[in-house]
């Protein structure tokens, strides 16, 4: 499981890597670099197996947001994205009869590293994007939080309540789509969606452990705002 998930991720990476190379061979030459925040919240759950009755779990985002542009390749501006964010994830248990529940709140530092191709106006005005690309983890702390009945109860599974993650490192692949308004001398404004998919199990998926699959997967809307710190003379840039 360990080798096929490394694969997985090491693919991804080589893909992304490639997309951009190729990209950066031809095309309107861009050099630009912005620096900016970002902040939101997410809705997350964990993909157990043997699978929970679960809910999902809000929790918080923030970070910083580096971003390099290169080209404008036909339409599409190409640009390549890194990020440090504070990211709180994990899972939550509800019955249908009542309004018992468990949850557990894992907070990660997580770096993504992202393919950025946007269509619209970069200086003044309105642009679409996508971001995809991989994404690491490393888990600071967690903390679980139940209703006073909860524990009293039966429950199918119970390996969850006491028991910590055995990795505390993580990865998978990350996807998003936004818009960003942009104003020279105000700089850009963000909205944003996105989707992880974690491929690590952060308990024990071997012979020896509980659960076979203990991923993240998570939705996030966040906001950003980026300033320019080096700017292209293009003057075909608008």
């Amino acid at each position: 499981m360990w080798k096929t998930d490394m694969k997985r991720f090491a693919l991804v990476c080589m893909l992304a890597t490639l997309g951009l190379t190729a990209s950066a061979q031809v095309g309107d030459y861009r050099s630009e670099f912005a620096i900016g925040f970002s902040g939101g919240i997410n809705l997350t759950a964990v993909d157990f197996n043997p699978s929970l009755k679960e809910g999902k779990l809000m929790g918080k985002n923030a970070g910083i947001i580096l971003r390099y542009t290169c080209e404008k390749y036909i339409k599409a501006i190409c640009a390549i994205q890194l990020e440090v964010n504070y990211f709180q994830q994990g899972w939550k248990e509800v019955e249908d009869e009542s309004s018992d529940y468990f949850s557990k709140t894992m907070n990660y530092v997580q770096i993504p590293a992202l393919a950025r191709l946007a269509w619209g106006r970069e200086r003044k005005g309105a642009q679409g994007y996508i971001v995809l690309g991989p994404q690491i983890g490393f888990l600071l702390s967690e903390s679980q939080e139940y209703t006073g009945s909860w524990m009293e109860k039966e429950h199918t599974h119970t390996h969850q309540y006491s028991h910590d993650a055995d990795r505390s490192f993580d990865y998978g692949i990350t996807l998003g789509a936004g818009m960003e308004l942009s104003a020279p001398k105000l700089g850009h404004f963000q909205i944003e969606a996105r989707y992880y998919y974690g491929l690590h199990d952060f308990y024990d998926n071997s012979s020896k452990g509980y659960f076979g699959r203990s991923g993240h997967n998570a939705i996030t809307v966040k906001v950003g705002y980026l300033i320019d710190l080096f700017k292209s003379k293009n003057p075909n840039i608008r």
